[in-house]
């Protein structure tokens, strides 16, 4: 999704976290604008990229970048104050409904077309999850900036041991290698769990169980989506008996309970990005589920990446799907310097700019990028990050998605972690409180 509180990212988000920098000197004549986001190693490479613009175009960068968990209280109040401080926002992609109709983000479409700018130059479910608002119709509130899915860490290194090869296809009669379904996921998680590997004990697999934010939903939603869980019916909006709590939703939510019982670290009762990024790198993981945002940087670790890690996308059961990830690029509409953060949007746009953008370490949404024929090979997760991409799905970005959420949160955690009622109670309860939800703002 967004990840609009959860953890910090990797250490060097931390060098970011609630600064101003800038990329050029300033001029005399020289405008400058402030481009917010979150601090994490992304943020890096667009101070890097930005340095670009600024050398063409004359105007300077200042950036704001807020730690993961306090990114939506500080940029959401910004927002609803009307404030000046953001004249582009890079935010979460449930923040579009709410946005648009409150009026905080300028619309593009007669910039796009004024600029010759092609919406359908980025990938569909970007411009869907990112841009779009209302979804299905063709009105944009941003530029899709950030690509991210939830993908999967594993070691490498364990999976290539002779023995543990050996002890996994007695057992299990197959090879060991990257799961293909979530049944076969639970099996090497299992297989892993407690077993001994260079004198230290291991366990499967690090997931999301966070309740504070959005973590659990996430994770929750990454593996239901794969049994076939929809949040409504396709031909009637809003319409969720059945869907979010039909059959095979109770079984994807019994699947990730499991996978957390059976094989999660002890004690792994509120885990979200750096809880799992912290697992793995300490070699306490021979799996972890996270962003792709930050593959780059665990590829890069000396203790655990490189030749020690491996990648693949989100496995499919009944459907192939992974929870959409990222943000779009939005310019604010009470900023004093649009024209600026505008001509910063034609410029980011471009394929060349794009470009660089996913080789300095960001997730381009560019069509002109992912589609080129060498991508696949440009990364070790390119491939994977490509393939999740095409089949991602979203959480409701409904003005009323803070609502919908905590309702998700606590219904979902109080099961699988809480250990209250059943798959079927805590879905048929949740499906109560977005009905709720939807009918207080009229749409039931």
């Amino acid at each position: 999704m967004r990840k609009f509180f959860a953890s910090a990212g990797l250490a060097t988000a931390a060098l970011l976290a609630a600064t101003t920098l800038s990329t050029a000197p300033a001029t005399a004549q020289g405008k400058t604008i402030t481009l917010c986001w979150a601090a994490w190693d992304p943020a890096n490479a667009l101070v890097e990229l930005s340095k670009d613009f600024t050398a063409k175009s004359g105007v300077n960068m200042k950036f704001e970048f807020v730690p993961w968990p306090n990114f939506a209280d500080r940029m959401l109040n910004e927002l609803n104050s009307k404030g000046r401080l953001c004249d582009l926002l890079i935010g979460d992609s449930q923040w579009i409904g709410g946005s648009a109709e409150n009026g905080h983000y300028v619309k593009l479409n007669d910039f796009f077309a004024k600029e010759g700018i092609k919406i359908d130059d980025f990938m569909p479910a970007t411009v869907t999850g990112y841009a779009e608002w209302p979804k299905g119709t063709p009105n944009y509130w941003a530029l899709p900036a950030m690509g991210d899915a939830l993908g999967w860490t594993y070691r490498k290194d364990w999976f290539e041991k002779p023995e543990i090869k050996a002890a996994f296809k007695q057992k299990y009669d197959r090879d060991l290698a990257p799961p293909k379904t979530q049944t076969e996921l639970k099996q090497i998680a299992e297989f892993f769990q407690g077993r001994e590997i260079d004198g230290k004990k291991v366990y499967g697999a690090a997931i999301f169980t966070e309740r504070g934010s959005e973590g659990i939903t996430m994770g929750v939603n990454n593996a239901l989506y794969t049994f076939g869980f929809q949040y409504q019916d396709p031909k009637k909006p809003y319409a969720m008996e059945g869907f979010v709590n039909g059959p095979d939703a109770v079984k994807g939510l019994e699947f990730y309970k499991s996978l957390y019982k059976c094989c999660t670290p002890p004690g792994y009762t509120d885990a979200y990005m750096q809880e799992g990024l912290d697992a793995f790198k300490s070699g306490q993981v021979a799996m972890q589920m996270n962003w792709f945002a930050f593959f780059p940087g665990l590829y890069k670790d000396e203790k655990v990446g490189g030749s020690k890690i491996g990648f693949f996308v989100n496995p499919g059961e009944k459907v192939s799907a992974s929870q959409l990830g990222g943000q779009g690029i939005s310019v604010v509409s009470y900023s004093p310097n649009k024209t600026e953060a505008l001509q910063y949007i034609k410029w980011f746009a471009s394929l060349d700019v794009q470009k660089k953008w996913w080789a300095l370490g960001g997730y381009t949404c560019h069509k002109g990028v992912l589609n080129d024929p060498s991508f696949a090979a440009s990364a070790p997760f390119a491939a994977d990050f490509l393939k999740a991409m095409g089949e991602v799905k979203d959480f409701w970005a409904d003005p009323s998605y803070a609502q919908l959420l905590l309702a998700q949160q606590k219904r979902v955690h109080d099961y699988v972690v809480a250990d209250k009622g059943t798959a079927k109670e805590a879905l048929d309860a949740l499906v109560k409180d977005w009905t709720k939800v939807f009918k207080d703002d009229g749409k039931l």
